[in-house]
Order: C-alpha cells, then structure tokens, then sequence
C-alpha cells in the first residue's frame, strides 16, 4: 500500500483508533481501582480527568487555525489560538506529572493502593494524551 492510500484512508480510519486507545486508556484505571485491595482515593482519579479534559481542550483547535494563512476578522487573534494550545498543553503535561507522583506514592507505600494503580494512572494518561493527538491529526473543518 503505498503513502497515497495511506493519507486518504487517515481521515476515515484515525477516529475510530483514537476512540479504542482512549477507552483501552481508561479501561486501564477502571480495571486498577477494581482489583485493587485498599481504596483509591479521589486524588488518584484526577490526572485522568485532567488528561481527558486537555485532549478536549486541543480537540477544539483545528489544525488550520495555527498555520500561516489562518485569518480572523477579529485583528490579531491568532495569539489566542496559540495560547488555548499552549494551556492545553500545560495541563495534559500536568496530569502525566500528577500520574507519575502517583505511581512514586504508591511504589514507595505498603498502606494505600499498589503500584499497579499508579502504573494504571500513567498508562491511562498516556493512552487518553496520544487518543486526543490522534484526533487532533485527523479531523479538519471539512
């Protein structure tokens, strides 16, 4: 199959991909919190809430928006659009932050969750992060 083929199917195909990776993300943390002995607290559930919410975020700028030609009778408000991104972006960075000082609480604690719930949390901020990326690469104003 050559790239010509490739490209054209993207559109047709990435959605459903990034729908799978995204629920394949949170299948992770739900599996984790039901198997797991001790409680999870509420704190563990907020990266993944946070990472879903920041592929939200970058979901609502298309990629016209951000290139050379973008154009806004609104003057010069292509520095919004940057802005939104970079938020985003600094939120979806913040959850995996927030994931990974999970995953080093739990590995380091015998009271509370095990490390598994940790490594879910990362996994499930990675996994619903490269789902929203997928998406962002795929849909268009069209």
């Amino acid at each position: 199959m050559d790239s010509n083929n490739l490209l054209a199917a993207w559109p047709i195909v990435a959605p459903g991909v990034a729908g799978a990776v995204f629920g394949a993300g949170w299948w992770f943390w739900i599996d984790a919190v039901v198997c797991s002995a001790a409680a999870v607290p509420f704190l563990h559930y907020l990266p993944g809430f946070f990472a879903s919410f920041a592929a939200l975020m970058f979901n609502c700028v298309s990629r016209e928006d951000i290139g050379d030609s973008y154009y806004s009778p609104y003057d010069d408000s292509e520095w919004r659009v940057k802005l939104w991104l970079f938020i985003s972006y600094v939120v979806s960075f913040v959850s995996l932050a927030g994931a990974v000082g999970f995953l080093v609480q739990d590995a380091l604690t015998d009271s509370g969750p095990s490390a598994w719930t940790g490594s879910a949390g990362v996994l499930q901020c990675v996994f619903v992060l490269v789902s929203g990326l997928i998406y962002w690469t795929c849909h268009s104003e069209d």
